[in-house]
């Protein structure tokens, strides 16, 4: 649980990190003491997963997403 090594350029195999990741398009996701079934996460690269862990926090956007159909239909009953 100690400190090693402040901005790594690179984490091996079996070693723990705390990272931030900022995805490229919007995904579903929550930390996971506040649910967690979103609070999971695994990274892949080339058909190999290459990072497995829990999220411990979100940084939410202000910009509202798109509101699909099934949406609509369900806020107007």
């Amino acid at each position: 649980g100690k400190k090693i090594e402040e901005g790594p350029k690179f984490v091996k195999s079996g070693d723990a990190a705390i990272v931030k990741m900022v995805p490229t398009k919007p995904m579903c996701v929550e930390a996971f003491t506040d649910y967690p079934p979103l609070g999971r996460f695994a990274v892949r690269d080339m058909r190999q997963t290459v990072a497995v862990g829990v999220i411990k926090s979100v940084e939410k956007s202000d910009k509202a997403g798109k509101v699909t159909k099934a949406a609509q239909k369900a806020a107007k009953k």
